[in-house]
């Protein structure tokens, strides 16, 4: 962990941080989307490790709040077919982090994002979705969600970036918004709960990003609350398109020398 970086931060680079924590509350209550915007302004004001470890428990407390709003709709059957996957993914990007240095972390957080966006354009434009979650129990569905699972959990783990991937998968199986959102939030409490010690292991998180996340996290209230009032009354084309933009402008800058 780069603390000097950490505690050298100016004020209009703390307060970038603080609107990418609101973020990273209305992403988890009202479109997962909004949370690569989080990703890449964490990535671009911190070093693109440390910004992980800085992240990762905002992310919880945000997940936390989703599921206190979103309990009552959680598909579970998709969830235990998703976590063994998911599990497999979170090692190989943890073996990843071993050995990959500050500069291969932000080019892949950047190629990620990018890939991301790529993956939400396609989504926008693919037929209609199959028809129910219980339905997707086939051959051909347990591959999907294998598939998914393994990049859900190498993308959350590397990069915190695994929201637009689980998107794309559980709007795949037909979920409507209520659904769709309670399955989201345990799942990524789960998951990012179980990330903690392979990100203390490796120095993400420690005693100094802590007290940073103690200082943002009270800007990931509002965010959520802002987000549950939001989810019935927002324009998701206009939003989903504004979100595409950014996280292709956070994408490309990351890429950049």
């Amino acid at each position: 962990m780069d603390t000097m970086t950490l505690w050298h931060i100016t004020g209009w680079q703390f307060a970038a941080l603080a609107f990418a924590a609101l973020l990273v509350g209305f992403s988890k209550t009202a479109v997962s989307g909004a949370n690569t915007v989080s990703l890449a302004i964490f990535a671009a004001v911190l070093p693109a490790r440390a910004s992980t470890g800085v992240l990762l428990p905002l992310l919880i407390a945000g997940d936390v709040l989703a599921v206190l709003t979103y309990r009552r709709h959680a598909h579970w059957p998709t969830l235990w077919r998703l976590f063994p996957a998911v599990a497999a993914g979170v090692v190989v990007g943890t073996v990843f982090l071993m050995w990959a240095d500050d500069g291969a972390v932000r080019t892949s957080i950047g190629a990620i994002l990018l890939m991301m966006a790529a993956v939400t354009v396609w989504r926008r434009r693919a037929a209609e979705t199959e028809p129910d979650p219980d339905a997707v129990v086939t051959r051909g569905g347990r591959i999907k969600a294998r598939s998914y699972g393994v990049l859900g959990g190498f993308t959350t783990m590397v990069a915190n970036a695994g929201g637009p991937v689980m998107s794309l998968y559980l709007l795949s199986a037909g979920f409507r918004k209520l659904g769709f959102l309670g399955t989201s939030a345990f799942f990524f409490l789960i998951v990012n709960v179980s990330k903690v010690p392979f990100s203390a292991g490796l120095g993400l998180i420690d005693g100094n990003s802590l007290l940073l996340d103690a200082a943002l996290v009270a800007f990931v209230v509002p965010g959520a609350l802002i987000g549950k009032w939001a989810v019935n009354r927002i324009n998701q084309r206009l939003f989903e398109q504004l979100v595409i933009a950014a996280t292709v402008v956070g994408g490309v800058q990351l890429l950049l020398p």
